[in-house]
Order: C-alpha cells, then sequence, then structure tokens
C-alpha cells in the first residue's frame, strides 16, 4: 500500500516554503541503502529573482547499472507546470498532483529496500519544486503557469540512464477524460505513438482490481511544448527529450477541474497512481513489463522511416 507515504509527502509539500532541503532530510534516513537525493537549483525563467528546485533521485536495485547490473533503469517523473499559485492560492493546486505521485513512488520504494524489497533495476525519480507560479488562462478552465520552459524542465528530468519512463501528470482540465483516478496513455517512441502496452494493462487491472482507464494521445501532444500548437497538456513532454518509451499517468476527475485550483487533490487517487508506478517498476526491471514491442517498432520504422521530426521544433520559417 502506498497510502502512508501519499500523506506523509502532501504534509511535508503542502506549505509556502517548502524546498528541495526538505525533500532531502525526508530520504535522509535512507542513505544507507544507497538512495540519493539531489538538489538542483535553477533561476525561473519568467523571473529571475525567484527560483525552482529540481529534484532527482536515485533507488538503486539489487541488479541494477549503478552497481554494473545489467537490469534496466525505471523513470518516474513527476511533471507538471508548478505546485502552488500564491498568493493567488493557498495550499497546494491540483496541478501538484504529479509531483506527489512520483515523490510517493521514490518514498515506497525506499522503504522497500530498507525491508529487504529491493526491485531488480535501478528507479530514477525526478520532479521539480514551484510554489508561486502564474495561472494560464486556458479552455475549457485555466492552467498553472510554469515557471521555467518545458525544455528546461526535460532538461533536468528526463535522465539518459531512464530505459523507460512513466510521466505522471494531472489531467483533469479536459472534456477528454471523465473518469475518477488515473488512465494510462499509449506508448510514445521517437515520434510515434504506438499501442497502448498490455502488459501495463495488465499491470493496471491488478492493482485497480477494475478496467484499465486510457486516454488517447494525438501527434500535437507529442511535438515540443513550446512550438505554438495545441497540447492536451505537458504530460507527454518527456517524449521529445529521449529515445526511451513513455507512458504518461494522468491524474483524472469526473468532472472539469482547473489545474490552478486549490482542495482538488484526491489522496485515495494518488496512492493508486503512485501504487501502479511503485508496481511497473518492480515488473519492468524484473524483465517482465514491456512498454513496446521492439520487433514491431523495428518493423515500423524499416516500412515508414524515422518519425524523430515531432521530437524537434520541426521546420523553420512555418
Amino acid at each position: 500500500m502506498t497510502m502512508k507515504q501519499t500523506l506523509d509527502i502532501y504534509e511535508l509539500l503542502d506549505g509556502a516554503s517548502v524546498d528541495g532541503k526538505e525533500i532531502k532530510a525526508m530520504f535522509a534516513p535512507f542513505a544507507a541503502q544507497g538512495v540519493e537525493v539531489t538538489v538542483t537549483t535553477v533561476a525561473n525563467e519568467e523571473d529571475a529573482t525567484r527560483t525552482t528546485d529540481f529534484i532527482r533521485i536515485l533507488i538503486p536495485g539489487r541488479n541494477g547499472a549503478t552497481s554494473g547490473g545489467t537490469a534496466p533503469t525505471i523513470g518516474l517523473i513527476g511533471r507538471c507546470g508548478a505546485m502552488g499559485a500564491r498568493p493567488h492560492r493557498i495550499g497546494l493546486v491540483s496541478d501538484a498532483d504529479g509531483v506527489l505521485a512520483a515523490l510517493v513512488c521514490a518514498l515506497k520504494l525506499s522503504h522497500m529496500k530498507a525491508k529487504g524489497d529491493a526491485i531488480e533495476g535501478d528507479a530514477l525519480v525526478t520532479t521539480h519544486l514551484s510554489l508561486d507560479a502564474s495561472i494560464t488562462p486556458r479552455e475549457p478552465v485555466d492552467f498553472m503557469g510554469m515557471p521555467v520552459s518545458s525544455a528546461l524542465m526535460n532538461l533536468h528530468e528526463v535522465d539518459p540512464a531512464m530505459d523507460a519512463i512513466l510521466s505522471f501528470d494531472t489531467s483533469r482540465g479536459n472534456r477528454i477524460i471523465k473518469q475518477r483516478g488515473y488512465a494510462i496513455s499509449p506508448t510514445i517512441k521517437e515520434g510515434y505513438i504506438l499501442r497502448v502496452s498490455n502488459d501495463l494493462v495488465s499491470v493496471m487491472e491488478t492493482v485497480s482490481g477494475r478496467p484499465a482507464v486510457t486516454f488517447p494521445i494525438t501527434m500535437q501532444d507529442i511535438t515540443p511544448y513550446d512550438n505554438g500548437l495545441y497540447h492536451f497538456n505537458s504530460i507527454m513532454q518527456p517524449c521529445v527529450a529521449t529515445s526511451a518509451p513513455v507512458v504518461g499517468v494522468a491524474l483524472i476527475a469526473q468532472a472539469i477541474v482547473a489545474g490552478s485550483d486549490s482542495g482538488a487533490s484526491q489522496e485515495i487517487d494518488i496512492a493508486a497512481a503512485a501504487r501502479f508506478g511503485v508496481e511497473v517498476a518492480k515488473q519492468f526491471t524484473w524483465g517482465r513489463c514491456a512498454f513496446h514491442s521492439a520487433t514491431e517498432f523495428a518493423q515500423m520504422r524499416k516500412m515508414y522511416g524515422p518519425m524523430t521530426i515531432l521530437q524537434t521544433m520541426g521546420n523553420p520559417g512555418v
């Protein structure tokens, strides 16, 4: 279960002055198990007098790359615009749930390792903390602004060591998904939108006890965020910065909820999404859960060529 970790992370982050040092302090007891927390502070692009802390947490596996092993590395990214919109909103906003879910995964995996249940491969958890970003007008509801560009987020959150990535992000401000809980996307790899992974569907159904819930992704969604095209949200943005397969894990609702609204975080849904992330980390690094068919992907590239132009800003001057 991940409920305790969810409540612990929520209480830690629900404040006007939380920063990376507090995250580092929370994980300090796991240093003896090799858990490493790195905090990188960068100036906000929209206001250089403010800063954003990027968090990177490594939980070594039994046979992970950091110890010279051969098991693959899972990437768990907490994607968001920002966690807070102070002074316009007090407390965590809905957009914070991607951060929460990723950090809950990190805390649960650390507890497991301390109790002797390390996963087979390494887990890399990355996200960022921003408490006072702007609110961006958007239809059907307002989004949270972003203190730094999507490209800069990818620079700090997408690690070359990640062999596959789950990107957690709040996705309640839309008319597309109308369920409570979380949903998963098709797999995105190098500009290709691939079929939804059967293995991930099986994991989702196992941990939820219900039929899997998926959501659609368009070609616009897998292009860089700042190219002027409409995007569902930024959940798929890690895919423009890696050749690893990427799957979005969307925190969803039955009603349309603005990413900038406070009081909208559902602890049960966050815990469920994190439990899914932890189980995927187990099964993927064990070699029992594939994000895509490598054979089918190779055949598609052979037949239709590379689609990596979708990972770029496209043709200049258009």
